[in-house]
């Protein structure tokens, strides 16, 4: 596994640091660091159900999102660290615990690790795997996952590459998004679910409309449109967004998005044979974020 690291390729940013020795671009060295384990009820219906899902939220992240309601630990390596075989234990916890799946949120930068550790309990999890991340992933090791993921939870951020480096400081966020939603569908193709309505494979894309970009935000829809089935996957189009975790000064991203913003986006979408899940103007809160502490956190009840 120590290969793997030392000189990382592993996201599109391959930034060639060995980060068995020093923190590579995502803010991370060669083993994953945990923050926050827990039953969460705020994902999509179809993965979360009645029971929550299962969420393994992972510290670091390969993109650098100005406006990110998870930089308590998106920006650092905080919490505790996992070799192989203890992330394999805790995958085991958590899919016993009776969640609806197992949850990994933003895992991109440790999928060697992860996707070794999945190969060791993959037949006793009992649950659907969910990859939960940015979208700006490297097909290359997406294929560690062939076989180890069941549901693919990418966002779709960006078509403009101007956004994506201004927003994430990844101007070739689209390109890379593309290639990898490809590469899932090609997996996995189209979505399947059990009699509860419950998603057992498939993917649904996330895409956060910001406040200003709906003309942005309209492109990626057409896009993806334009690159998969739309009647073979979910979209979960989210107003979520809220100004609480930025500090910057852009003026659109110090405001909450607009009513007829997000409407005309969604509009678009159903236009577009769109089918999935849409947000409320309530759930712009800083509420709905997880408390994150530089401690560990596992709470399954």
């Amino acid at each position: 596994m120590k290969n793997l690291y030392n000189q990382c390729n592993i996201c599109p940013r391959a930034c060639g640091i060995d980060r068995n020795t020093s923190l590579g671009a995502c803010r991370s060295g060669a083993v994953p660091t945990i923050s926050r384990v827990s039953r969460h009820m705020y994902e999509e219906p179809a993965i979360c159900g009645k029971r929550g899902a299962g969420t393994v939220f992972f510290s670091g992240c390969n993109l650098g999102c100005v406006f990110c309601q998870n930089s308590a630990i998106s920006r650092k390596s905080t919490g505790k660290e996992f070799d192989t075989n203890e992330l394999a234990k805790l995958f085991l916890t958590v899919a016993e615990s009776g969640v609806e799946c197992l949850d990994l949120v933003t895992p991109t930068h440790f999928t060697p690790t992860v996707a070794a550790a999945l190969a060791m309990v993959k037949d006793r999890l009992g649950v659907p795997v969910v990859w939960n991340s940015g979208g700006y992933e490297s097909v290359e090791s997406l294929k560690m996952l062939r076989g180890l993921v069941d549901i693919y939870l990418p966002d779709f951020k960006y078509y403009s590459p101007e956004l994506a480096a201004k927003y994430s400081h990844a101007a070739d966020y689209r390109e890379r998004a593309e290639e990898a939603l490809l590469f899932m569908y090609d997996m996995l193709g189209a979505a399947k679910f059990d009699k509860n309505g419950m998603m057992q494979k498939g993917i649904i894309v996330r895409h956060l409309v910001l406040p200003g970009c709906r003309n942005d935000s309209i492109a990626c829809l057409r896009r993806i449109a334009e690159i998969i089935s739309v009647e073979d996957i979910k979209l979960s189009l989210m107003s979520q967004y809220t100004p609480d975790f930025y500090a910057g000064d852009d003026k659109n991203l110090r405001r909450r998005l607009t009513t007829f913003e997000y409407e005309s986006v969604l509009k678009e979408a159903l236009r577009l044979g769109f089918d999935g899940y849409m947000q409320s103007p309530s759930s712009a809160s800083a509420s709905y974020t997880p408390d994150f502490s530089d401690t560990f956190s596992l709470d399954l009840t």
